[in-house]
């Protein structure tokens, strides 16, 4: 062991005695690190812990960064589902049950969790927290952030203590390492990864990432190193279950080591050729998952798609300048940029050119100015993944600078101390209060989906995926059907073979009173395009039955469940379907099989519990009218039915309530106030129930069944 002496009462991390030749030094962010520290094992009782007094600072340092996100982050957590968060959360059955865990650990196929079990586990968390009311998902999100920022602050700290960088930066270690993490922290380019609540995957493989460097640079500080070393290994895999992006964490922790540390790769295999092992043993289980999702996630990335590598490639030169630029100055910032690609090599060529300069800096970098390279080669390494994986879904993508953006706060924060000292503090504490203040504004676009997508639409107008999504949002909105025909109208025109607006389009002319038929020609084009849309053959099911066309409607719902056969609604309709054409057991096998898939669909509950009735088999279609009814309350339909069945049955107090329930849930329900007539009736009510039945008449003149029952009732009297 090589022993450093000191002066006596000299504190280990103080700055040097300045000297003549100070002046005559290069800058130490710049600089070749001093080597003969290399392989000395430094004090437990200077890295491995830390005074009283470092304490309580580290304490304020956390508290800092935690009460600063929540502010910035204060009106994002009432933000709904938007997006890619429905399948991932709300039609996610494998989040249903945390009890089961390797249930949630087995995410469903074709959705933004697939072959991310980690990721898929903390959504089951929440979905047992709160269900599908989404403070908990947002809650945990910002938490996720926080801690990757605190971490990012004790990288940070320590590294700038590290005999590395020649001890210029170790006086003010402290307050220029909080103040990098603010910057990252606070910075509006994060909102995407935090605010989404499905892009978890980014900000939770970002802390593991962080964990991952920041145990490995407390195991080469620890007189128990093996402990830490285990710590790492073990973020490194919860961070390969959680994003494939963390499959460049082995090689970055062996760069920092040979940029800050060990001094050359040979030493640092050297010293620890264990954890390299360990930590490069995590490939394997990022492989299985990657297999898992059959290496395209379900043809959503991966070279099997239909993006074509290289002009994608070629518009990756674009989004990494652009991610930069953002950066520096984050606006505009845009949630969606599309399926967006450059027309060739000459609109790539600028940004190629920005591109390839930076790369090769950053490579020189790595070789004469190690520190300054790691940087670099953070920026690049982790964008890495996505630039050269061709991600069908977005070319471009604000979340992936997640992590990408700490080397830009670091080197921001870093380069300023280098130019101005202590004195740069006092703004680099202004720059994050204002970034602080952009995110705030940034999230009140998260505020619903409606502000979400048309804020997307007015700075990406070319984005069809945009139109469409904010087509289906107004189509939610009572009197926006219109507004939300034209926006599909419009994703169409700009991408003429875009199946999933075809088929939302379908819907809307659906639900506008006299347009079945471009409905269905709609759900036709849709399934032209894509014979395997699932969805689409469902719908166009749905559509055939409204025009007496059962049978074709029945081989639509089948085509829909050989593509998708845990496709519950269309085990439901196919159900329906069957029952009303007089097959009852083969129906209320279809509606059982919907159950069993999503056991609190309340429509097939509904429509088990009528089957049943026509069955004789009353028990269970009471049970089934109970389980519709907790599923959703509001199921005016239901209530209405249960109570005409308890009627039959001799609960007729019951009954009359559960019918008016559905007559407050939906005042001008026609068939509600016949069944309230007749069971008034039977109770003796007369005059009410002649209310009822005139009631009936007002809400649908001339109502045959209304009539005849109004004059039997003055007939027998």
């Amino acid at each position: 062991m090589v022993l450093i002496a000191r002066a006596p009462g000299a504190r280990l991390g103080s700055p040097p005695t300045p000297t003549d030749d100070d002046a005559q030094r290069p800058d130490p962010l710049l600089a070749e690190p001093d080597w003969r520290f290399a392989c000395m094992r430094e004090s437990a009782a200077t890295n491995d812990s830390f005074p009283a007094s470092g304490r309580a600072q580290t304490v304020a340092a956390v508290m800092v960064i935690a009460l600063a996100a929540l502010a910035a982050y204060s009106d994002s957590l009432r933000a709904p589902f938007v997006f890619d968060d429905g399948p991932a959360t709300l039609d996610n059955a494998s989040i249903r049950t945390l009890w089961s865990v390797w249930g949630a650990l087995s995410p469903p196929a074709g959705t933004t969790v697939a072959g991310r079990p980690i990721a898929n586990l903390t959504l089951a968390v929440n979905f047992a927290l709160s269900g599908t009311n989404v403070w908990s998902y947002h809650a945990l999100n910002l938490l996720v952030h926080i801690l990757g920022g605190v971490t990012l602050f004790g990288i940070l700290r320590r590294t700038l203590r590290r005999p590395a960088l020649g001890g210029r930066f170790a006086r003010d270690a402290f307050p220029l390492a909080l103040a990098a993490a603010l910057l990252w922290t606070l910075h509006p380019l994060q909102t995407e990864a935090v605010t989404y609540v499905v892009q978890r995957v980014e900000s939770l493989a970002g802390l593991f990432y962080l964990l991952t460097l920041y145990c490995f640079l407390r195991s080469v500080e620890s007189t128990r190193p093996l402990r830490w070393q285990v710590c790492a290994v073990a973020a490194c895999l919860l961070g390969m279950g959680t994003k494939e992006v963390v499959v460049t964490a082995p090689l970055l922790v062996l760069l920092y080591d040979r940029a800050f540390v060990a001094g050359t790769f040979r030493m640092a295999w050297r010293q620890r050729r264990g954890l390299y092992v360990g930590l490069a043993a995590t490939w394997l289980p990022l492989t299985f998952l990657m297999a898992s999702a059959g290496w395209s996630r379900g043809g959503s990335a991966g070279f099997t798609g239909n993006i074509p590598p290289g002009a994608y490639w070629l518009t990756q030169f674009e989004a990494v300048t652009r991610y930069l630029r953002l950066s520096v100055w984050p606006h505009p910032l845009v949630f969606d940029y599309g399926t967006f690609l450059v027309q060739g090599p000459g609109d790539a060529a600028p940004y190629a050119l920005f591109v390839f300069a930076l790369a090769a800096l950053a490579l020189v970098a790595l070789w004469r100015w190690p520190a300054l390279g790691f940087l670099g080669a953070w920026y690049f390494a982790i964008l890495a993944p996505t630039s050269i994986v061709p991600v069908a879904t977005q070319t471009m993508a604000e979340h992936r600078m997640y992590l990408p953006l700490a080397a830009v706060a670091c080197l921001a924060a870093a380069g300023a101390y280098a130019f101005a000292g202590r004195r740069c503090l006092a703004p680099l504490g202004a720059l994050a209060l204002v970034l602080g203040f952009l995110t705030f504004e940034r999230n009140e676009t998260y505020r619903s989906g409606l502000t979400l997508w048309a804020d997307t639409v007015a700075k990406r107008p070319d984005n069809a995926r945009a139109h469409c999504s904010l087509g289906l949002i107004l189509s939610g909105i009572p009197g926006k059907l219109p507004q939300a025909i034209s926006e599909y109208e419009a994703a169409i025109r700009i991408h003429p073979d875009y199946s999933d607006a075809h088929n939302d389009l379908g819907i809307a002319l659906e639900n506008t009173p006299g347009r079945l038929g471009d409905a269905i020609g709609q759900f036709g084009e849709a399934l032209r395009i894509r014979p395997e849309f699932a969805q689409a053959h469902n719908n166009l099911g749905m559509a055939l039955a409204q025009t007496d066309r059962a049978q074709e409607a029945m081989q639509e719902y089948e085509a829909a469940l050989r593509i998708k056969p845990d496709y519950f609604e269309a085990h439901g309709n196919l159900g329906l379907l069957l029952c009303r054409a007089g097959r009852s057991d083969e129906g209320i096998l279809q509606l059982e099989a919907a159950l069993r898939i999503n056991p609190d669909y309340a429509p097939a509950h509904f429509y088990l519990a009528n089957a049943l009735v026509q069955s004789g088999r009353v028990p269970e279609a009471i049970r089934h009218y109970e389980d519709a009814l907790r599923a959703q309350p509001d199921f005016a339909e239901a209530s209405n039915n249960y109570g005409m069945v308890l009627c039959r049955i001799g609960r007729t107090k019951e009954g009359i309530e559960h019918i008016e329930a559905a007559i407050r849930m939906q005042p001008d329900f026609v068939q509600a106030h016949f069944a309230r007539g007749v069971a008034l009736l039977q109770t003796g009510r007369r005059d009410e129930a002649i209310a009822e039945y005139e009631r009936v008449l007002q809400l649908r003149p001339n109502d045959p069944s209304a009539l005849r029952m109004l004059e039997l009732i003055r007939t027998a009297h």
